[in-house]
């Protein structure tokens, strides 16, 4: 990898020795200054790296700088797509070199610092990786002071992704031509190679296939049964499976017998129950006596009852009889 000076030391370095200053090695810039060869910045990265599919991977970017120490603020950045104008996806900033970088964008939020800037590592982690997530990477390191330093991967890091086969649609259709066929879907990285297997082994095919995904459909299904569709690739396999059954009738007559007289019997049996529960309750009874009701209780008429009760009846005083 070719790597860039930095604006600011680059005119230097061009101001001193001209336009041979920048020395093109694979990953060291050096610069010269007041006659004192000083290591400088360079940046390293692999070329590519690849993650699965739902899973993490780690982008590696560690870099040099020409500073002993450095206690000032530091931002580090990663860009997709392209170096220097590219979209981008993570930025975090340490004021000083007791202070964490503090996240200000991380894309989704699925982008989070794995290295240590203070240690000269800008190593970040992708979670949960997608198909979108298949881009070229470049990192940058940002040194505030009486210079604005800033260095920036050229060639960046690629990001591949694989996954094993996942069958994502199986289905059965009819054209307007009362012709049927079988459709499959599946997708993986690489591409996953897709067989159908079937009760009648003459169908003929076609392949169409996007990216990371493929179709296969079977065409003109004729026998009933099972139809299976595998995907395989290099990482895995998958099958996924529909059934077809075709209706066939004679004629029209046949077919509305067919449904018309099961539903009959249906409504026939559902009658007769019916009739069996109305006959089988009989006529309803009237009750010969109605019960008696209670006499309602309260405590001014129990108080009535026992004042009453403590009462002796009057006694019939016996006639004098003369004699």
């Amino acid at each position: 990898m070719t790597a860039r000076c930095p604006q600011s030391l680059e005119n230097l370095w061009l101001a001193l020795a001209g336009e041979q200053a920048e020395e093109h090695s694979e990953h060291l810039c050096q610069y010269k200054a007041a006659g004192v060869q000083s290591n400088g910045w360079s940046i390293h990265v692999p070329s590519d790296v690849t993650g699965e599919l739902g899973k993490m991977v780690v982008l590696p970017c560690t870099f040099t700088h020409p500073y002993k120490t450095f206690d000032r603020t530091l931002t580090a950045i990663w860009r997709i797509k392209e170096p220097y104008n590219g979209t981008v996806v993570f930025k975090c900033t340490s004021q000083s070199a007791s202070e964490l970088c503090k996240t200000a964008v991380s894309y989704k939020n699925k982008y989070k610092l794995f290295g240590n800037p203070r240690h000269k590592d800008l190593s970040i982690r992708i979670d949960n990786l997608t198909w979108s997530d298949s881009e070229r990477y470049f990192c940058r390191v940002e040194l505030s002071g009486d210079i604005h330093d800033k260095y920036e991967s050229r060639n960046g890091i690629k990001l591949h992704l694989i996954a094993a086969p996942r069958i994502i649609n199986i289905t059965v259709s009819s054209n307007g031509d009362h012709t049927f066929q079988a459709r499959c879907t599946a997708e993986g990285e690489p591409a996953p190679t897709l067989t159908w297997s079937s009760p009648h082994h003459s169908n003929l095919t076609s392949v169409t296939s996007t990216s990371h995904r493929v179709t296969k459909e079977l065409q003109y299904l004729t026998h009933d049964g099972k139809y299976t569709c595998t995907a395989v690739n290099s990482h895995g396999r998958a099958e996924g499976a529909v059934y077809f059954y075709k209706f066939r009738a004679s004629n029209s007559s046949f077919f509305m017998i067919l449904i018309f007289v099961p539903l009959g019997i249906k409504v026939l049996v559902l009658l007769v129950i019916l009739s069996l529960t109305v006959f089988s309750r009989g006529p309803s009874s009237t009750p010969t006596s109605l019960a008696r009701p209670q006499q309602q209780d309260s405590t001014y008429e129990n108080f009535d009852r026992r004042h009453s009760s403590n009462q002796s009846l009057p006694t019939e005083r016996p006639t004098a009889r003369c004699s």
